[in-house]
């Protein structure tokens, strides 16, 4: 197992079964990865700290009441099984919805689930034919412009709910442009892992 012999961060701190679910689920990627493409070959070299931890960090960002969590565009799983992993934990009622319209990346995130034991609903639909899933929070990583994340978040994110949308070194272009369109109440948290990245955490998204 590659990923046994990783460490968490010091702002990380998680049970033993915890952090043996995530290395679990590195070793799985790394495996799928070649035949689905989950990663990219780079991602793979650095999927720790690159993909793992820095999907992790939002969990701390999760309200403790939130009932239902849904990550669009769950790919390989980060953030979704993450939080989905990391949810037992912080979050124990919180039920998780992870939304993916590839079918291989959709099986690949079931026998994920299964092999950690954790049980998120896994839908294989494309977000735009997707029902209203009135979520709590909603996460969306590496998915899509700022500009079509408030699309898809109006639509599937509760009145009161919460948006966390993770960005890179674009993100004070992408917030111009969807400011240019849509009203938003958001702040904007320093990642941790990344010194080039920030996540937005948006709430009221409605039409300008």
């Amino acid at each position: 197992m590659r990923f046994e012999n990783e460490v968490l961060p010091g702002w990380l701190n998680v049970s033993r079964e915890t952090f043996s679910k995530l290395v679990e689920f590195s070793n799985l990627v790394e495996k799928w990865n070649p035949a689905i493409n989950l990663v990219s070959k780079g991602g793979v070299a650095d999927l720790w700290q690159r993909h793992v931890i820095d999907s992790a960090q939002l969990v701390f960002h999760i309200p403790e009441d939130a009932a239902l969590y849904c990550d669009l565009g769950s790919g390989g799983g980060f953030p979704g099984i993450i939080m989905a992993v990391l949810a037992e934990e912080f979050v124990p009622e919180m039920h998780v919805v992870l939304v993916e319209s590839d079918r291989r990346k959709s099986v690949f995130l079931a026998e994920a689930a299964r092999h950690l034991g954790i049980s998120p609903v896994i839908k294989t639909e494309r977000i735009q034919d997707l029902a209203a899933q009135n979520a709590d929070v909603l996460t969306a990583r590496a998915l899509a412009p700022f500009s079509e994340l408030c699309v898809l978040a109006s639509r599937h994110l509760r009145s009161s709910g919460l948006a966390l949308f993770p960005k890179g070194a674009n993100a004070q272009q992408e917030l111009q442009v969807a400011q240019a369109g849509w009203l938003f109440d958001y702040t904007e948290i320093p990642s941790r892992t990344n010194p080039d990245a920030v996540i937005f955490s948006v709430r009221n998204i409605r039409h300008a």
